[in-house]
């Protein structure tokens, strides 16, 4: 031992944390930041009678936090990491034969429990900082409650937190006890803008986000500090990502010259990140840039101050694609809580959130948990190889999304993961064991077997990590440079190189396969085997100035800058896709070879025949094509298309159209226009009587909608509209309405009547009401109103001159006659002189003609 440890809030709290536990079989731990519960718990733990012999195993969701927790606890025991106190995470462990405390990430977590269900020689599992609710702490908790329940009653579990919601995790713990530790956390003086960070859009240009921080901070750090203590303290600046810390980092460092600008996150190396976390001997003031890794866990000696910057990015997963995307979104008011409390742990200080206290009643709650936006292809895996076929059945906090567990295991099946059963198969089940996602778990695994494991070793390093080279998409740049990392990203290449290294030998382990060289110019086959929903071809035409768009294999549109190198391949594998905006931006990609692709993907390559209605050129498009998915590989006439086949499509053309585009291709017969102008009046008498016609809807859109049902049958090859012949739409439509109710249209809307004359007369339907257009002189001697259907309806008639133009409309011609006619007569005797007019047109013969003319 090094000397009694300083004593900590959290020690009161242990006794009952122990007595509980002996009782039970498990317990809650609420402790606020700075009590010391992730230093504290497992050795007074590890100290109860009940673990004599048996190991402790304590989960933290980040391997630095996992790493310096470990190094925390072994320094207060005395002794170096790796004898009683040792950790396990990616690519690193420290642990020996007289371990009793490991200090696991997550995934590590569910790694043992996948191979030793029962956790032989574990006595207690504790979950730390479960709030974050990541998909593998959620998983872990799930199982190992499921274990306990099932094989080790006498299996403890501890849930702690800073910020948990004790309630929920007691009740999911079988109604566990929940132990409440005071903190020691100092005062922390919390400031707002005066006005948001960024001016709203449509002002002008907006200054740089990061840009804007950095002169906050700078301002706070000069003449900003309340306080002695944090005059001469650190500040920890919470950031959204790598980018934005970059980028801040080079806009302060001309400002606070004297200051020491220090990143922290996760894609450091560890030696970097602890220097992060430890402050230097020479007393020289520092601003840590940190992304969340930074809000529980970890303690960054000499802060006093906390910036926020108010954004956090998260991995989502649009539901409609499938496909991933980060999204920096504002902070919940629980993680905002996290970050202020940072500036107190080592004595009183301040915290500047970098957003109004208007915008502060606008956040959320909380942060959504991983497992309701996030990819669930791993967690569908380990489900698979638990056995667990219903997730429901498992303790989980919030149930698993059924449509986006649905589509990861349809990836998990196209990867040969899950059989139709969907039970994990042997592959399946490698692929779990493998250290890494299921995609790249798939495609190492697969390659190994054909002598390409350190390809695509070196290939899902790249995949991992940020893309090293400035520049284009192409990844191959990247893939070759780590041959001979050179250069300003030679650290950056090392690192991706060395957990080549570290798949390399799982590799080697699991599937027992000689490596070969890199043959880079397969990169973008083999990733194909990760990625077959990003199998991407380009769109025909030109390139246009948003960039080359691409159409993905999952139905997804997606695009390529325009200056990209890769532009001009007419195939590619989009390994990095952003989905957001109308088509989808690609930020990595391979160049792939068409006949590559084939070879790979055969089995999953469809012949088949189709005719489908093309709206750009509106016609039927018959074609034999090999299908890939969503992508068309190639395609050619279908010469002989069944006659059925392009009538249906016909028919979705029409459907396609709608009414108003189709009737104007369609050379509809006047005979068949009058028609459907006579059916449509009926139904319109029904209505205004109250009474439901039994007459079909032979409206532009009805028809349009339903022409399988009536135009089908009598198409014949036809390609386009326009190709319909005028005889085929009448016979169509005479013989959808049927013998039946042609008689009766007949009888109840009459197409025409026969004149005084004895010639047949056409009934306009188009009007509001029927009307007869007809000569005055044809109805001469004519003293009853012509009238059609029962009850008899009279017509609108519409007298017309012996030019045909309108003179009159009248519903009572026997009134016309006796009382508008004198009128009429005289006008018309002065402009048509030749033809009759005579007195009295009831007792007048009827007429067409004119007055022979004088001799």
């Amino acid at each position: 031992m090094s000397g009694t440890p300083a004593p900590l809030p959290i020690d009161t709290a242990l006794p009952a944390l122990l007595q509980a536990l002996t009782k039970r079989p498990c317990a809650v731990l609420a402790a606020p930041p700075g009590a010391g519960k992730t230093t504290r718990v497992p050795p007074a733990v590890a100290a109860a009678p009940w673990t004599t012999g048996r190991r402790i195993l304590m989960l933290e969701p980040r391997r630095v936090a996992a790493r310096a927790a470990a190094e925390r606890i072994a320094a207060e025991t005395g002794e170096p990491v790796g004898k009683s106190v040792g950790y396990r995470i990616r690519g690193d462990t420290r642990i020996g034969p007289a371990t009793r405390i490991e200090v696991v990430t997550e995934g590590i977590l569910t790694r043992m429990l996948q191979t030793d269900p029962a956790l032989e020689g574990v006595a207690c599992v504790i979950f730390d900082e479960v709030h974050e609710r990541s998909i593998h702490a959620d998983l872990g908790m799930a199982l190992t409650l499921e274990v306990q329940s099932a094989l080790r009653d006498d299996l403890r579990i501890i849930a702690m937190s800073a910020t948990l919601d004790t309630a929920r995790f007691a009740r999911l713990m079988n109604d566990a006890p929940v132990i409440e530790s005071a903190g020691r956390l100092h005062p922390v003086e919390t400031r707002w803008l005066d006005r948001p960070l960024l001016p709203p859009p449509g002002r002008g240009r907006p200054p740089r986000f990061e840009d804007r921080v950095a002169e906050e901070v700078a301002a706070l750090m000069t003449d900003g500090a309340v306080t002695q203590e944090t005059e001469q303290g650190d500040a920890l600046v919470f950031l959204p990502g790598a980018g934005e810390i970059r980028r801040v980092a080079s806009a302060l460092a001309p400002r606070l010259p004297e200051v020491a600008i220090v990143p922290l996150h996760g894609q450091l190396p560890f030696a970097e990140q602890r220097r992060a976390l430890m402050r230097d001997g020479d007393g020289c003031r520092r601003v840590v840039l940190s992304t969340a890794i930074a809000e529980t866990s970890l303690t960054v000696e000499g802060v006093r101050i906390v910036v926020d910057a108010g954004r956090a990015r998260r991995a989502e997963v649009n539901p409609a694609t499938g496909l991933p995307r980060l999204v920096t979104r504002p902070v919940s008011r629980a993680e905002a809580d996290q970050r202020r409390g940072r500036a107190g742990r080592l004595g009183p200080g301040q915290c500047l959130r970098l957003w109004t206290t208007g915008e502060q009643g606008a956040l959320p709650a909380a942060s959504p948990p991983e497992i309701l936006t996030a990819d669930l292809a791993a967690l569908a895996l380990e489900l698979a190889a638990w056995g667990a076929d219903d997730p429901g059945a498992l303790p989980f906090l919030d149930p698993p999304p059924a449509p986006a567990l649905n589509e990861a295991r349809a990836l998990l099946a196209r990867l040969g993961a899950l059989d139709r059963a969907g039970g994990a198969t042997a592959h399946g089940r490698a692929v779990a064991l493998f250290p890494a996602h299921p995609r790249l778990a798939h495609m190492v695994l697969s390659a190994a077997e054909a002598g390409r494991g350190r390809l695509a070793a070196r290939l899902a390093a790249l995949v991992e990590a940020r893309a090293p080279l400035p520049g284009g998409a192409d990844i191959e740049p990247s893939l070759r440079a780590l041959e001979n990392p050179t250069g300003a990203a030679r650290e950056a290449l090392l690192r991706i190189a060395a957990e080549a290294e570290r798949l390399e030998r799982a590799v080697g382990a699991t599937a027992k396969a000689k490596t070969a060289p890199c043959p880079v110019g397969e990169a973008g086959d083999w990733l194909s085997l990760a990625f077959p929903d990003r199998i991407a071809r380009r769109r025909p035409g030109p390139v246009p100035a948003s960039g080359a768009r691409y159409l993905l294999a999952n139905g997804r549109g997606a695009a390529l800058a325009p200056d990209d190198a890769l532009a001009a391949q007419d195939m590619i594998l989009a390994l990095d896709v952003d989905d957001r905006g109308a088509d989808a931006r690609i930020r990595r990609a391979a160049a792939l070879d068409q006949n590559a692709l084939e070879n790979r993907h055969g089995p999953r390559i469809v012949t088949e025949q189709t005719a489908s209605w093309s709206r750009r050129h509106r016609r039927v498009e018959a074609e034999t094509r090999r299908r890939l998915d969503a992508l068309i590989l190639d395609a050619n006439q279908w010469r002989g298309a069944p006659p059925d086949v392009l009538g249906r499509a016909l028919c979705e053309g029409l459907a396609d159209l709608g009414g108003q585009a189709s009737a104007a291709l369609l050379a509809w017969p006047k005979g068949a226009v009058a028609l459907r102008q006579r059916v449509g009046w009926l139904v319109r008498v029904g209505a205004a009587a109250g009474r439901q016609s039994d007459l079909p809807d032979l409206t532009d859109d009805a028809l349009a909608m339903t022409a399988e049902a009536w135009l089908l049958p009598f198409l014949d090859r036809e390609t386009t509209l326009e190709a319909i012949a005028p005889a085929t739409l009448s016979l169509a439509l005479e013989t959808y309405l049927g013998h039946m109710r042609l008689a009766e249209i007949d009888r109840a809307a009459p197409a025409h009547i026969i004149t005084p004359l004895g010639e047949k007369a056409a009934i306009d339907y188009s009007r509001e009401e029927p009307t007869l257009p007809i000569r005055v002189q044809a109805l001469f001697g004519e003293t009853r109103h012509p009238t059609i259907g029962a009850p008899p309806r009279p017509l609108v008639l519409e007298l017309l001159s012996p030019a045909g133009r309108p003179v009159q409309t009248t519903r009572d011609l026997p009134g016309f006659w006796a009382r508008s006619y004198a009128d009429v007569r005289k006008d018309m005797r002065a402009r048509y002189p030749r033809h009759p007019w005579p007195e009295n047109p009831a007792e007048a013969t009827p007429t067409r003609r004119a007055k022979p003319r004088a001799p």
